[in-house]
């Protein structure tokens, strides 16, 4: 488990690739502090299971579903990515509860600066936006972030983030422009109430129409 306050900026220095996966090297001086074998450190909000370390980067293997999910799929050497270990059980809860399982990704479609602050604004499609609220949480590329703006259009959804100079500097954030692909992870009580949600719909459905039996005469 994760918080979202991410703990460092790290970089990707090597990717090897295979058919179905890849394995990934991040120099992240911080992160591998107490490393272990099979430890998790999430990469921009993707979970990740340390196989190898030294003193100053740690080697991760990727799954498909995860490469077809996220924006690890683009990972290329000198790529900064941000990184936070998994959180020590009595610590301050300074973010909101992240797993690092990822819904999968969004586009940033706007990006207004202020005089010490920035607005962005993603896209949110249909299968994400039931599960996201204004003033909600949510986890942009593994950073912990609330809801400032939402919006339901007939050009599709979107949400907004208000970021201050802290998280623009300390974070891949500050560099975002409009097209660029970040991961996303919902609030995961939004995710257990929607799935409460759709099975007593499901059950409280006559059983003909549960189960698609029966036939027009």
């Amino acid at each position: 488990m994760f918080t979202g306050i991410i703990e460092e900026l790290g970089t990707i220095t090597r990717v090897e690739r295979s058919a179905d996966a890849a394995r990934l090297t991040v120099r992240g001086p911080i992160a591998v502090q107490g490393a272990k074998h099979g430890d998790s450190i999430a990469v921009s909000g993707v979970c990740l299971t340390v196989v190898d370390f030294d003193e100053h980067s740690f080697t991760a293997d990727v799954m498909a579903q995860t490469l077809a999910m996220s924006t690890l799929d683009a990972a290329r050497e000198g790529l900064a990515v941000n990184l936070e270990r998994a959180a020590l059980v009595g610590d301050r809860l300074g973010g909101h509860i992240v797993q690092g399982h990822i819904d999968g990704t969004a586009r940033v479609l706007e990006v207004r600066p202020g005089e010490a602050w920035r607005v962005i604004r993603f896209s949110l499609d249909e299968a994400h936006a039931p599960l996201v609220v204004d003033k909600g949480s949510i986890a942009v590329d593994g950073v912990s972030l609330t809801v400032s703006g939402l919006g339901d259009e007939p050009s599709g959804s979107w949400f907004e983030v208000s970021l201050i100079p802290e998280t623009l500097a300390a974070t891949t954030l500050g560099t975002l422009e409009p097209g660029d692909v970040v991961n996303i992870e919902t609030d995961i009580l939004a995710r257990h109430v929607e799935r409460m949600l759709r099975l007593d719909a499901h059950r409280t459905l006559p059983s003909s129409v549960a189960t698609g039996a029966g036939s027009l005469a």
